[in-house]
């Protein structure tokens, strides 16, 4: 029987990246911001460290790079992480080099499972079936994690894709990922508000991220995944 667990952190990945297809959620707002991007159809590129965001820059016409660490933006970027901000750019022709406190990490620690798709508040049931068209047996839903919590907002873009999953018919593979379903399963997008992540946003005037993420609940068809690590449609 097909299976599905939810876990959380950079280090999960190294129990399931050899033989799970994995899911990466970081709603506030690394894979907001990059399935936001893609929709619009700019290419984007995660990185690991602001070292790695400009030699990946290096190798593009007229990047722009995108991001922050613990909150800030790193010297010489163009803007910091946030979804509201990248869908109000134009200049969609312009590649996007995305880096961020954890979500781009557990990305980039993801690389190299035999599927690696990005989920968020926007995508999350495109995401699931996705992964049912594709008959993949072991699923592994993972959250970013910040400062040692699995935050609130990740847990439920997590439980929607598994939920989804196991209407289906996978198996629930612990007993923490079958609570974590039935926690957020039917919760309603304005839980994420009670996040440490959504206090921080708000105590740090970046409300309008809060606003995006809220405003576009399921809205999209597109599953960005990994590939030669570049994010792509998983339609291509």
């Amino acid at each position: 029987m097909p299976s599905v667990v939810i876990d959380c952190f950079q280090e999960s990945t190294f129990r399931y990246r050899r033989f799970a297809t994995l899911v990466v959620v970081d709603v506030f707002r690394a894979t907001t911001t990059a399935t936001t991007a893609l929709a619009t159809g700019r290419r984007v590129f995660p990185a690991r460290s602001t070292d790695e965001a400009f030699v990946i820059a290096s190798t593009l016409e007229n990047p722009i790079l995108v991001g922050e660490l613990g909150g800030n933006m790193p010297y010489g970027f163009d803007m910091t992480n946030t979804p509201d901000g990248i869908a109000k750019r134009a200049d969609v022709e312009r590649p996007m080099v995305l880096l961020s406190s954890s979500g781009t990490e557990l990305i980039m620690a993801a690389a190299g499972a035999r599927a690696l798709a990005l989920s968020c508040f926007r995508n999350f049931t495109a995401v699931a079936d996705w992964i049912l068209a594709k008959e993949f047996e072991d699923v592994a839903v993972l959250g970013a994690g910040t400062r040692g919590q699995f935050r609130i907002e990740d847990q439920m873009g997590c439980s929607w894709v598994a939920s989804r999953l196991v209407d289906a018919g996978y198996e629930p593979a612990t007993p923490q990922t079958r609570e974590y379903i039935y926690r957020w399963r039917g919760a309603a997008a304005e839980e994420a508000l009670k996040s440490e992540s959504a206090a921080y946003l708000r105590n740090s005037n970046q409300v309008h991220d809060i606003d995006f993420v809220l405003a576009h609940v399921d809205d999209l068809r597109l599953v960005p995944v990994l590939r030669n690590y570049e994010l792509v449609s998983a339609e291509e």
